[in-house]
């Protein structure tokens, strides 16, 4: 009997896997892995993509809305349903988040809770909810920033969500030993936006380039495939921090 794309292939959960970067990494990853792609918003206009990317291997995506009442529900409902299918989850990459400018004396409560929660209570809950469905010796990996090193100072909420996140990897790394791995992932600027000057960017780390996709595809998988690694926040910055 023939075998379908990705038959063979261990299973990658992108959480945060629609837009920008989670897209990126889905396009880098999907030669060699199967994907479960989360987003906080509706698939149906992804046809397109997701019928090209189900051309390489094997694909799921699901809706996680951070802003919803029944997440957690939602969460354990898919989970739950994937391993009825046999579906292990090897590699759990948290992508989702938001990268907001907050200047000292216009912060909220209101913008500072919806900061911390799409940044790290979402990361947080995302994480409890997947850890019973990792395969043995599976990763959990969190894009961190290399604002951890260096501060924002005009996103101080959004550094102060990423340091927790970045608290949470030591943390998490014993409470889920040695069963699972956790990792982190401190990024300088990987996907640039179209309207920053990637030339600034570039001059502002010591290789004097910005990173790429594939850079940071070639840091999970090797997280990914470390079974002696676990608790660790790498940098993948260019030396921005040293700056």
């Amino acid at each position: 009997m023939k075998k379908t794309a990705g038959e063979d292939r261990t299973w990658w959960l992108l959480v945060g896997g629609r837009r920008r970067l989670g897209r990126a990494l889905a396009q880098a990853l999907a030669p060699g892995h199967n994907l479960i792609l989360t987003s906080s918003r509706s698939w149906e206009q992804e046809g397109a993509w997701i019928a090209e990317l189900s051309k390489q291997t094997q694909v799921r995506c699901l809706l996680w809305d951070a802003a919803s009442p029944v997440l957690v529900p939602t969460m354990m409902a898919d989970l739950g349903a994937l391993g009825a299918e046999g579906v292990k989850v090897n590699s759990c990459v948290v992508v989702g988040g938001t990268f907001p400018e907050h200047p000292l004396g216009t912060w909220t409560a209101a913008d500072l809770e919806e900061t911390w929660r799409l940044n790290l209570s979402f990361p947080l809950l995302a994480a409890q909810g997947v850890a019973p469905h990792m395969a043995d010796g599976g990763c959990i990996q969190f894009l961190l920033d290399t604002a951890i090193h260096k501060p924002f100072l005009k996103r101080l909420p959004y550094t102060a969500a990423k340091g927790g996140v970045a608290a949470l990897v030591p943390g998490l790394a014993r409470a889920l030993a040695p069963r699972v791995r956790v990792v982190g992932h401190a990024l300088g600027t990987v996907l640039p936006d179209s309207a920053e000057d990637a030339a600034f960017l570039a001059s502002r780390s010591l290789l004097g380039a910005v990173g790429s996709p594939e850079d940071l595809a070639r840091a999970l998988r090797y997280a990914a495939e470390s079974p002696y690694l676990t608790g660790e926040i790498l940098t993948l910055d260019g030396g921005t921090r040293w700056v």
